[in-house]
């Protein structure tokens, strides 16, 4: 591989971009295809395959033969607030191979007693994520119900192309939300993006129950995603 190919593929690797390495297997010029650039027709087809597969294979594009191999970042889940909910989801989400990562800055709410484990940071989410900043591969999940706190983040994550932003409160509640969202400029095309309620409708009462339609639903956003997602805009903006 050209050093320049490689310099490519290890920058969008550091930046949580996914890329596509597009090799020739009889001697030709090999391709790196970050997700969101142009790709050329010829390969289309394979390289959005392997965007949304992450996996690798042979292919033969007009009669050559090339192997594509996918590098996703692994999808992670930052939960807002240090809830009932999220305790749940804490343990849950290991299990579908979700990293998980709590911002509460209620220090009463986050304690390392009741988030054994896990990576939990009692501060002000806007301070935490001008260090951990939200990416394409992030699902939002904002679950206080304080708007000093999830306000914040829900535009961060709306702004930045999470794959997934979730919101807990009724209608009622969201609707409040979406007015106090419009002020900071927000578009309407950008806020429907928030799935509010929260999860997906299984008529889940509890927490544990609540914290399973969160992750279903997560996981149906990552898995349904396309390439003419916030995903892909979010990959070709930076």
């Amino acid at each position: 591989m050209k050093l320049a190919l490689l310099e490519k593929l290890n920058a969008a690797r550091r930046a949580r971009q996914a890329v596509v390495q597009i090799v020739s297997l009889d001697g030709g010029e090999g391709l790196v295809i970050v997700e969101g650039e142009a790709t050329p027709d010829a390969f289309a087809e394979a390289v959005q395959s392997a965007f949304l597969s992450g996996k690798a294979g042979n292919v033969d594009v007009e009669g050559r033969p090339f192997f594509i191999n996918a590098y996703l970042p692994p999808p992670r889940i930052l939960a807002i607030g240090a809830v009932h909910i999220t305790q749940a989801l804490a343990k849950l989400a290991p299990v579908a191979g979700y990293d998980i990562s709590i911002i509460d800055p209620r220090t009463a709410f986050a304690t390392p007693e009741r988030f054994e484990g896990i990576d939990l940071v009692a501060d002000w989410p806007e301070d935490v994520l001008r260090e951990r900043p939200l990416d394409a591969y992030t699902a939002l999940v904002a679950v206080t119900h304080d708007p000093k706190i999830d306000d914040f983040p829900l535009a961060d994550a709306l702004r930045k192309g999470c794959f997934y932003v979730g919101a807990l409160g009724s209608r009622k509640t969201h609707a409040k939300r979406v007015e106090r969202l419009t002020a900071l400029g927000l578009s309407s095309t950008e806020i429907d993006r928030i799935k509010a309620p929260i999860g997906l409708d299984i008529g889940a009462a509890s927490p544990a129950e609540i914290a399973v339609a969160i992750l279903a639903e997560v996981i149906a956003a990552y898995r349904c995603r396309s390439l003419a997602s916030p995903v892909a805009q979010a990959g070709a903006a930076q």
